[in-house]
């Protein structure tokens, strides 16, 4: 063969220079997949005063975005709330999910 090429292969390209072909590589089969969208849960929360909210969000959120979501829909501080569930107090940073909370678990509201 002349030019230096090897029969029946194509001479490499450079870092950055599309193929032959003029397409660039596929991505991996995963990366093809779409996202799952967030499956959002509802809580309810029960004042044990007459007022029962039912909240829907997702299982990634805090309990402290729990509370600002209560918080809108009862027109209460958040840092006025506290969630529990029979003696254990939620903690602001941790995840429901974390907590285990699911698909229409009741917990119980409290004012501080």
């Amino acid at each position: 063969n002349s030019a230096g090429q090897v029969s029946g292969r194509q001479p490499s390209s450079p870092a950055g220079v599309l193929p032959a072909s003029g397409r660039a590589a596929a991505p991996p089969r995963s990366a093809l997949q779409a996202p799952r969208p967030a499956r959002m849960i509802e809580v309810i929360c029960n004042d044990r005063l007459g007022k029962k909210v039912r909240v829907k969000c997702n299982p990634e959120d805090t309990i402290g975005d729990l509370k600002k979501l209560l918080a809108a829909q009862i027109g209460t501080r958040p840092e006025k709330l506290r969630i529990q569930k029979w003696y254990t107090i939620y903690k602001d940073h941790i995840t429901l999910e974390d907590y285990e909370i699911h698909d229409g678990m009741g917990l119980e509201l409290y004012y501080n």
